[in-house]
C-alpha cells in the first residue's frame, strides 16, 4: 500500500479516511481540494491507495479497479490500522469519491463507524439507469451525507428522486455539478464555489455526528 495521506490536526475530534474513484488516485486534483479544505475546517483526513492504483503508478500503466473483495478487504483494513493510531479521534468517519465512497458505504455497517461520506455517489453506470447500484443503500444505518452534482451522470436528480433510499441518507445537491461537482459557466458557479459548499457541508456533517 502507498503511504497515507493524511492532513489535519493529530488530535481532532473526528478522523475522516477518504478512498479514491476507480479513474484517479488518493493525490487527484478533487481529493487534494477537498482533503485540505476539510483539514482547514478542523478534521483529521486521512487518504489511501487501492492495489491496483498503487500498481499502476509504479508500472506506468493504467489498471482496472480490484475486484470487489479486494477492494472491502482494504477498507476493513485501513479502517482497522485507523482505529490503533495513538492520537486517533473519538470519532470515525469513511468515505470517498465515487467508488471508494461506495465501497465504504458497503462496509460501513460492518465496519461500526460513526459517519460515511460519499462524494459523486455512483447510483448506476453513465447511461445506464436500468442497472442501479443501490440495493444495500436502502436499509443502511450508519448516518450518511451524499454530496451529489446535480447533473451527474452516474445519478442525477431526477434519477434519485425515484430510489428508496435509507432514512439515514441525506443528499446535499451541489449546483449544475458534475460527477466531480464542475458546473457549466453559464450557471453563475464555479468549481471553487462547488467544492467549498461539499467541503462545508462535509464540516458541519462531522460535526453533528462528533459533537
Amino acid at each position: 500500500m502507498d503511504p497515507l495521506l493524511i492532513d489535519g490536526p493529530v488530535d481532532a475530534r473526528c478522523h475522516l479516511i477518504l478512498a479514491h474513484g476507480a479513474g484517479q488516485g488518493a493525490d487527484s486534483p478533487f481529493m487534494n481540494a477537498v482533503a485540505h479544505a476539510l483539514a482547514a475546517a478542523g478534521l483529521r483526513v486521512v487518504r489511501f491507495s487501492f492495489p491496483y492504483m498503487v500498481r499502476s503508478k509504479t508500472e506506468r500503466r493504467r489498471r482496472p479497479p480490484d475486484r470487489e473483495p479486494i477492494l472491502i478487504e482494504t477498507w476493513l483494513q485501513v479502517i482497522a490500522e485507523q482505529r490503533v493510531v495513538p492520537g486517533s479521534g473519538k470519532r470515525l468517519l469513511i468515505g470517498g469519491k465515487s467508488m471508494g465512497g461506495r465501497i465504504a458505504s458497503v462496509i460501513a455497517d460492518e465496519a461500526g463507524v460513526d459517519g460515511l461520506v460519499c462524494l459523486g455517489y455512483p447510483f448506476h453506470p453513465p447511461g445506464r439507469p436500468e442497472h442501479p447500484r443501490i440495493a444495500h443503500l436502502a436499509g443502511l444505518r450508519t448516518p450518511t451525507l451524499i454530496c451529489q452534482g446535480e447533473r451527474d451522470p452516474f445519478g442525477n436528480r431526477d434519477d434519485v428522486a425515484g430510489y428508496a433510499l435509507s432514512p439515514s441518507i441525506a443528499i446535499l445537491w451541489i449546483t449544475d455539478g458534475e460527477h466531480s461537482f464542475k458546473p457549466r459557466r453559464a450557471s453563475g458557479f464555479t468549481l471553487e464555489q462547488n467544492l467549498d459548499a461539499a467541503a462545508d457541508a462535509v464540516a458541519s456533517f462531522a460535526a453533528r455526528v462528533a459533537p
